[in-house]
């Protein structure tokens, strides 16, 4: 119920989801300009990160954030703190054992550190997106609580910061690469696709797309995945077979799955152009980012992530929007050193 749900808002804010991310690129963008020209730098992670709060909140709810001043002035940061102390407790600090296994792997850390926030988030979901929570109860059987939560969830963990641990990623390869990447894929952005960006056009740019893919390759933004077998069956690797019996618990580790020298030639090595051609294509069979191969469809039935499309070509739709942008970009991490508007 609860997928079929996100599958239908999904579906419906195809509608405005372009439109709103141009309008929502172009103000953060303006910002990191107006740094550059007056610092010679600019950070561009949180301008992004409001450009894409803005855009899902718009895009699942329907509303403009900017009703709540409150929301929009503390709705990153409330998201962001419930996510970091979420997954804190699941990734290694490298600090003097056993004192990091005992006070941060050991214990959930308290509600109350996120309630406040998290309660002003979930009311502005419950009033705003009025709408949305009532089309959850009344076509897909939820309770308004199911609804409004999962809303959080899927707007605040598997959407916004998905995108925020996707973006900087995919910019800093464009921008740090000296094989002069970005002219060849400025060409592409600027001779395919047509006059106005749209999902459409970006599947006309295969470069592009292949930037996109080779960098959740390289660093899956979910490397870990776990599930409990249903039945009893036989799993193969390359060199080995193992019997998992009913019941038990498996692992995946992504990041070794993608880095496998069977199918990907020179692993540890990030090429852009990966995923270009007949043999490019061939390999997207091995690419499980979203929890299953990205030649497949998430439907209600299967744990692949809904918003696997969405995220391929709304982050490819970012790279074209700013290779038609600029004409040149210069920086390294997070931050932009260098702007030239496309004159």
């Amino acid at each position: 119920q609860i997928k079929r749900f996100g599958l239908d808002i999904l579906k419906r804010s195809s509608k405005v989801w372009i439109s709103e991310l141009e309008a929502n690129l172009d103000e953060a963008w303006a910002k990191v300009e107006a740094d550059v020209s007056s610092k010679g730098r600019a950070k561009f992670v949180n301008p992004l990160k409001l450009c894409m709060f803005k855009l899902l909140i718009k895009c699942f709810l329907g509303v403009d954030v900017s009703e709540s001043p409150e929301i929009a002035e503390s709705g990153v940061s409330i998201v962001d703190i419930w996510f970091i102390l979420m997954l804190l407790p699941t990734i290694s600090q490298n600090v003097f054992q056993p004192l990091e296994g005992i006070f941060i792997h050991t214990f959930a850390y308290p509600s109350f550190l996120v309630r406040r926030g998290y309660n002003k988030l979930a009311d502005f979901i419950r009033t705003r997106g009025h709408e949305v929570v009532q089309r959850g109860v009344t076509e897909y059987g939820l309770s308004e609580e199911e609804a409004v939560h999962n809303l959080f969830f899927m707007i605040g963990f598997n959407a916004f910061e998905g995108f925020n641990l996707l973006l900087p990623d995919l910019l800093n390869q464009l921008l740090s690469d000296q094989t002069g990447l970005q002219d060849r894929l400025r060409v592409e952005a600027r001779q395919m696709g047509g006059p106005v960006l749209t999902f459409d056009s970006v599947k006309q740019m295969p470069h592009i797309r292949s930037l996109v893919y080779e960098t959740l390759r390289f660093n899956p933004r979910v490397p870990l995945q776990y599930a409990r077998a249903r039945k009893d069956f036989r799993l193969s690797s390359h060199e080995a077979s193992f019997d998992i019996k009913k019941g038990e618990l498996l692992c995946g580790y992504q990041v070794l799955v993608a880095r496998d020298p069977v199918v990907f030639d020179d692993p540890e090595s990030f090429k852009p152009d990966r995923f270009v051609g007949e043999k490019g294509t061939e390999l997207l069979k091995y690419l499980i980012w979203s929890n299953g191969p990205e030649t497949g469809t998430p439907t209600e039935s299967n744990k692949q992530c809904m918003g696997k499309e969405y995220v391929v070509l709304t982050a490819s739709v970012i790279v074209a929007y700013l290779l038609r942008r600029y004409d040149s970009m210069a920086g390294d991490g997070s931050t932009i050193t260098a702007l030239e508007k496309v004159k």
